[in-house]
């Protein structure tokens, strides 16, 4: 390090990972070069700047996030192909996985602006190193869609295309119950998953099984809180088509909710309109036309 540091920094584009949650995971090349550069790019300049202070780096910041990544750009690009030196950091992880960046780097390739990845932390590949799940095939597929509708559709399109690569989602703490609800309908209770909570920070917790049980686990919860990463490995044999379950009846979902976790149906409804992001008056009425046809 003492040597590089007598050296100029090259003018480019540097694609800078910081922590995912522990500020001990910045790399001292991380550190270095975010004290060098002439600006930083942030995802969020307020969250970039607790971690500057953290290290008494004074380097500028600017705003490029995923609202004005791409009006932003040609500026950038401007001032890299004048000879700047400029980072670019996301909130936390590695920029342009599930997180703004791609856009500029492709650019910046495109403008033959040298681009430096500055390796780090990333949630994904910690999830998958310490999951038990199989490591030398995986893919990694971000957010799953908001909507349930778009989501279940997702999932479907992936079992149909069946193969033994561990998957790796992210996913928010209100939706995860929903989307295990969609495993499970689209693969079976028996499929392996692992869920990564807080990965690197104080109440870090991985919950392994099948779908079934993780589901159970987490329903039981008051509750959920905290950044989840999902891994799933569906462990297809060759040339297999999963079945795609039938989706069940409002009722039918209902009882099963009931003999898991018991309850009234009262408390079911409550329960199920949680796992689907769905108002539970919305889902009375639903259940009330199911029963009058």
């Amino acid at each position: 390090m003492a040597a590089d540091e007598e050296k100029p920094l090259a003018p480019g584009l540097y694609l800078v990972a910081t922590p995912i949650g522990n500020l001990g995971d910045i790399t001292l090349r991380a550190l270095d070069v975010l004290r060098r550069v002439d600006r930083i790019a942030c995802e969020d300049t307020r969250q970039t700047q607790k971690l500057l202070n953290h290290f008494q780096i004074a380097t500028p910041a600017i705003s490029c996030h995923e609202h004005n990544e791409r009006q932003r750009t040609p500026q950038l690009i401007e001032a890299l192909k004048a000879g700047e030196r400029i980072a670019l950091v996301s909130d936390a992880g590695t920029p342009g996985v599930s997180d703004p960046g791609a856009w500029l780097a492709a650019e910046a390739i495109a403008a033959g602006v040298p681009v430096i990845p500055i390796p780090g932390a990333n949630a994904a590949l910690s999830a998958l190193i310490a999951s038990g799940l199989p490591a030398a095939d995986f893919r990694f597929l971000g957010f799953l869609p908001e909507k349930a509708g778009a989501r279940r559709t997702r999932l479907e399109a992936l079992a149909q295309n069946a193969s033994a690569a561990t998957l790796i989602f992210y996913e928010a703490p209100h939706r995860i119950l929903g989307t295990l609800a969609d495993l499970e309908a689209v693969w079976g209770p028996d499929l392996r998953v692992v869920l990564a909570r807080e990965l690197t920070k104080m109440h870090e917790e991985f919950v392994r099984g099948t779908v079934a049980s993780v589901r159970r686990e987490l329903g039981a919860r008051d509750r959920i809180r905290g950044e989840f990463t999902l891994l799933v490995h569906p462990s297809a044999p060759a040339g297999a088509q999963p079945a795609i379950a039938v989706p069940a009846t409002l009722g039918d979902q209902l009882a099963q909710i009931q003999g898991e976790w018991g309850g009234d149906e009262k408390e079911a409804l409550k329960r199920l309109a949680r796992i689907l992001g769905r108002s539970k008056s919305e889902l009375y009425r639903e259940l009330q036309r199911e029963r009058a046809r």
